[in-house]
């Protein structure tokens, strides 16, 4: 262990520097380049992928399987996966977790860090076959695959164990407390020890795999809680690739590899309502559908943390140059088919227009310059199959088929797009409607997937004041805002900010509202039914355990 820790002591110093400058910090590169993870690197990831396909996966550290079970398949092939998870009983899986509770509780909050931190540089090895897995699991494309599941989860991992490290040892372990008496002083020795809350649960979504589920999952872990993780049955793979490292390194340093489980369900037994209304279960992490999320909150005697169901708006009001506005905002709602809980939905466009570059541009402008840019993306064979990616949910091809019996206009209509490398992928592209203010029962939800709603207002004035209801009311994960009035900017970062939701200003390059960085933006406020946690600011990892602390005289 004292090797672990003089090993990774830099790069953890590091990370929590970066957590208090919020700038930009990575130890992980995320770009898949041959230089930086090896020229054989991607064909090793492809091939082990490969050999996972149509077998058990027996990489885990789980003995005694009750049965192998799988749901798996390809959103690109349409194809089952065929790979089989061990299956355990929830009565198994929290009787095993209880008794590794009590050997991992009593390890050293640095000790902890260390062993986690020599996890995420054994995953670094694992990142293109988590990309492949990621890829045919979810639908996303090969880059966003390798990035988000690879080196975008690693350092979300990385700075939930800075947090939970920091802040377990931002009061000292012990002291020796005298009080001033005039003839004589009252001396205490006090102790003070961080005591983890116990068994913890992890329910994992089917879109993002491991980038959601690997924050709650590092934040136990390394407060001293044992963690059983529930993926998505449609999405285990690149999960069950990162509990395989981290049982893996758990094992190697001593400790018991049922620190960290995975549970799976049974096609005839679904087992996360047994988990979940377990009483030796103390903590949950989830990332869902508001249904679930609102009776995870609502369970008794827990310690919840969630990622719901948000809608997010886009805001126009003035800008510079609409044809790098339309630009970008299209490659917001074509990147991966809309399907992230960042993604735009309500376009708020008044409808006298906007104004650019001081003059005014009719509403129908606007509409026309967003529907050309999103075609053109879609359109373009070098891009729009690689940004599309695949329809992760057929629930989801069905919503945007629904579309057409909604009450608005269409704007754009949805198509599908060849993929060359995978003929039977299921895709889809945008759909552009436009509703007015008042038909609120239209937009007052999430409609997940590549869906974008045109919601012509009176004026700017009016464009805020919904977004800021939808968000207070219906929750809301992300905002973007075009304006170049000084005094609008502030109205809208003051509004907003009253429904606990981040906003995007202006952005027309290669950043795009879609996407949060580790270790500065904070993912989720916690502010508004979309959730009610964020990662990762202290919260996210001071509710994992408490402060108890022990006091007697001192002697002589």
């Amino acid at each position: 262990m004292t090797n672990l820790k003089e090993k990774h002591q830099s790069a953890l110093d590091s990370a929590v520097k970066a957590l208090h400058e919020r700038k930009f910090f990575t130890l992980y590169p995320e770009n898949p380049s041959p230089e930086i993870y090896g020229e054989t690197a991607d064909k090793e990831g492809r091939d082990k992928y490969k050999t996972y396909l149509n077998n058990n996966f027996a990489e885990l550290l789980q003995e005694n399987p009750e049965q192998w079970v799988g749901q798996e398949e390809s959103p690109y092939t349409q194809e089952k996966l065929g790979v089989k998870y061990p299956y355990f009983s929830p009565e198994t899986l929290i009787d095993r977790a209880e008794k590794a509770f009590h050997q991992w509780r009593k390890v050293s909050p640095a000790d902890r860090a260390a062993v986690l931190v020599e996890s995420l540089e054994r995953l670094k090895n694992r990142f293109f076959d988590i990309a492949y897995a990621t890829m045919h699991t979810t639908g996303q494309a090969y880059m966003m695959s390798f990035q988000a599941s690879g080196p975008h989860a690693a350092d979300r991992a990385l700075e939930a164990i800075a947090a939970g490290f920091e802040e377990q040892t931002r009061f000292p372990n012990q002291t020796e407390w005298e009080k001033p008496m005039g003839k004589y002083n009252l001396k205490l020795n006090k102790i003070w020890v961080a005591v983890p809350k116990g068994i913890s649960l992890v329910i994992g979504c089917s879109t993002f795999p491991t980038w959601n589920t690997v924050p709650g999952m590092y934040a136990s872990l390394v407060t001293g809680n044992p963690v059983i993780i529930k993926p998505h049955p449609k999405a285990v793979l690149p999960i069950a690739i990162v509990i395989a490292e981290v049982q893996k390194v758990l094992q190697e340093n001593g400790f018991d590899p049922n620190i960290c489980q995975l549970a799976v369900d049974a096609e005839d037994h679904l087992i996360t309502k047994d988990l979940a209304e377990n009483p030796k279960v103390k903590l949950i992490d989830y990332t869902g559908g508001t249904t679930f999320g609102n009776y995870v909150e609502g369970l008794p005697g827990k310690t919840v943390f969630t990622e719901k169901a948000g809608v997010n708006s886009i805001i126009l009001d003035s800008m510079t140059d609409l044809d790098k506005v339309a630009q970008n905002l299209a490659f917001s709602v074509t990147l991966y088919s809309g399907q992230m809980c960042t993604a735009p939905q309500n376009f708020f466009v008044p409808e006298t227009g906007v104004v650019v570059n001081g003059e005014k541009v009719p509403y129908e402008t606007v509409a026309q310059k967003l529907a050309e840019a999103v075609t053109g993306l879609v359109n373009n064979p070098k891009a729009g199959p690689h940004v599309l990616g695949a329809i992760q949910n057929v629930a989801t091809s069905d919503r945007v088929k629904d579309m057409a019996a909604m009450k608005g206009k269409s704007v754009l209509d949805s198509c599908q797009i060849q993929n060359p490398m995978f003929h039977e992928a299921r895709t889809c592209s945008p759909v552009i409607y436009e509703v007015n203010a008042e038909d609120k029962e239209v937009y007052s939800k999430e409609l997940f997937g590549p869906i974008v709603l045109l919601i012509k207002t009176k004026n700017t004035d009016e464009s805020i004041k919904l977004a800021k209801e939808m968000a207070m009311e219906h929750g809301a994960i992300s905002c973007g805002a075009y304006t170049t009035n000084p005094e609008m900017k502030e109205k809208i970062m003051d509004e907003m900010s009253l429904a606990g939701t981040p906003v995007s200003f202006n952005l027309t390059g290669g950043i795009y509202v879609n996407q949060n960085a580790g270790f500065s933006d904070f993912h989720v406020t916690g502010g508004n039914p979309a959730g009610n946690a964020s990662f990762t600011n202290p919260e996210f990892v001071i509710k994992r355990f408490t402060w108890v602390g022990f006091r007697e005289p001192v002697v002589g």
